[in-house]
């Protein structure tokens, strides 16, 4: 087959001046941003699924794409996986990241589903051997199948169980052999549509020690990346198990994972859950489990997840600044899991959605950079909570200091605080300054 796509250069940085679609203007790889070149800091990925497997349904209209690799069959994604390192080659960005049936279809039984996923893990490999691109992470697609309809770690089926733990060790021994820097479970049905029919303990139980399996299969193959949960509230179950950064915090200490398991955040479902996309972050870091991004955005007009690209540069910079403040990013990156509108129909719309995302990116990064250089946000934070550094506070905090003995002191030095301004109004008036 020739080229998918009529452009055949790489996407090269032009510069603001640009008035061509096909050249960022903002995104340069080599960039140094706080001494750290910019594609170190953003660490983009481009997504299999909405780009090479999503038809351009919504829920009152069927497929509008066309693509040749539409087929269903390992010859449809032998094709697929050659247009997607052609794409990746021409954005020239490090990372991908797929789900198992976004690569390949699903077989009469695991076995052949299975070799299918492998066959294209090949191609993968070989692709890469010439290519910079680099696999962010991988997973299995516990969601889509009607025996998922009821959960996969949480159905209550065992044999559905143990056919999805088979599948993600498919999928995890693959994303380690391809060098995958993370491993994420994205639960997708892992909840309930009533509790008439569910019990919520044996659920959870379940999924304890679905993620426990994980873990251990992880040491065991001596994979060194990091495992990752993606939080989704609502869609598509009434009530999700991984809701949000916090539901998912508490699930993880249940199952004594704390300490092993990070979360993957994306912006759409931080919006579903009735969050902001930074206070995913800064709760994600506070607890210890920053781990990667989903970059994408939500209509605020729709209630569901329309996985638009990013296009706001100051609210990719709030977010960019929390991650940054944080330490940035390790292991994980901004995966671009967004999809063309349905009326986008031509190839060259693949390239332009992604290059107007990573001249997002790098604007936001830029802007991060500047909050964090200027110093007023950090520094003023640091000083509104600077009573805590003293020794008195600190034995409060560390345990030190009894109910009793805290009152005691109170009244022996009358202490009477006075409230103090948290400045709101000035510090926005500060971000839109540096933005």
């Amino acid at each position: 087959m020739p080229p998918f796509f009529a452009q055949t250069d790489p996407i090269a940085f032009e510069g603001k001046g640009s008035a061509n679609p096909l050249a960022y203007q903002v995104y340069e790889p080599d960039r140094i941003v706080m001494g750290k070149r910019m594609e170190d800091h953003l660490r983009a990925a481009v997504c299999y699924w909405h780009n090479f497997c999503w038809p351009g349904l919504d829920p009152f209209g069927g497929q509008t794409f066309e693509r040749p690799w539409f087929t269903d069959d390992m010859a449809g994604a032998r094709l697929k996986a050659d247009v997607a390192f052609e794409m990746f080659d021409l954005l020239g960005l490090p990372y991908f990241c797929f789900h198992d049936r976004d690569i390949a279809p699903e077989g009469t039984t695991l076995a052949e589903s299975n070799r299918n996923v492998r066959e294209i893990g090949e191609i993968f490999a070989r692709r890469m051997e010439a290519s910079k691109t680099r696999l962010l992470w991988g997973t299995a697609s516990l969601f889509s199948h009607r025996r998922y309809m009821a959960g996969a770690a949480t159905n209550p089926d065992p044999d559905v169980f143990a056919y999805a733990a088979a599948q993600v060790k498919n999928a995890m021994d693959l994303t380690h052999e391809l060098g995958g820097e993370n491993y994420v479970l994205w639960g997708g049905r892992e909840g309930y549509e009533t509790l008439l029919n569910t019990n919520m303990q044996q659920e959870l139980d379940q999924m304890g020690r679905f993620l426990n399996l994980v873990v251990e299969h992880k040491h065991k193959i001596g994979f060194k990346g990091t495992i990752l949960i993606e939080p989704k509230p609502q869609e598509p179950s009434k009530h999700q198990y991984d809701f949000d950064v916090a539901t998912v915090y508490s699930l993880l200490c249940r199952a004594g994972l704390q300490d092993e398991v990070k979360v993957n955040i994306e912006v759409g479902h931080a919006v579903l859950a009735g969050h902001s996309f930074e206070h995913e972050i800064e709760t994600a870091m506070a607890l210890g489990i920053f781990g990667s991004c989903d970059i994408n955005r939500n209509d605020y007009q729709s209630g569901w997840d329309t996985d638009q690209f990013p296009n706001n540069a100051p609210e990719v910079a709030i977010a960019l600044y929390h991650i940054l403040k944080g330490g940035g990013f390790t292991t994980g990156g901004c995966n671009f899991d967004a999809k063309l509108r349905r009326q986008s129909l031509d190839p060259e719309d693949l390239l332009i959605a992604h290059i107007g995302g990573m001249d997002t990116l790098a604007e936001g990064l830029l802007g991060a950079a500047a909050l964090l250089e200027d110093g007023t946000l950090p520094g003023f934070v640091e000083d509104r909570y600077a009573g805590w550094r003293f020794p008195t506070a600190q034995r409060m905090l560390n345990g030190e200091m009894s109910l009793d003995d805290i009152a005691a002191r109170v009244e022996a030095e009358g202490i009477n605080p006075a409230p103090r301004s948290g400045k709101q109004e000035y510090l926005e008036t500060v971000i839109n300054r540096l933005l």
